[in-house]
């Protein structure tokens, strides 16, 4: 099964809180950026998208003003899932 096993964006609180079996979230922050990091369960690859630009697990990702997209696509073998983080950045 292509499953995470953690997913975190510093010190964001995600909507609902993290389970391997929810695919959508939300978050929301006034910081211009915030450290992405999503590992996969045994066996898997992770792939992070921001807003459609590739992104690094464990780099930060630099947020516009509005709502943003964090993708993550998990692949074990021919399976795969998305997860989705819409993190809205509010203004100051």
């Amino acid at each position: 099964m292509a499953s995470l096993a953690s997913l975190g964006l510093g010190a964001l609180t995600l909507t609902p809180a993290f389970d391997p079996a929810v695919t959508e979230y939300t978050a929301s922050t006034t910081n211009n950026s915030n450290t992405i990091t999503a590992a996969g369960a045994a066996g898997c690859t992770v792939d992070i998208t921001v807003n459609g630009d590739p992104h690094t697990s464990g780099a930060a990702a630099e947020w516009e003003l509005g709502e943003n997209t964090v993708a993550i696509k998990v692949q074990n073998g021919p399976k795969s899932r998305i997860y989705t983080v819409t993190v809205t950045k509010l203004e100051v």
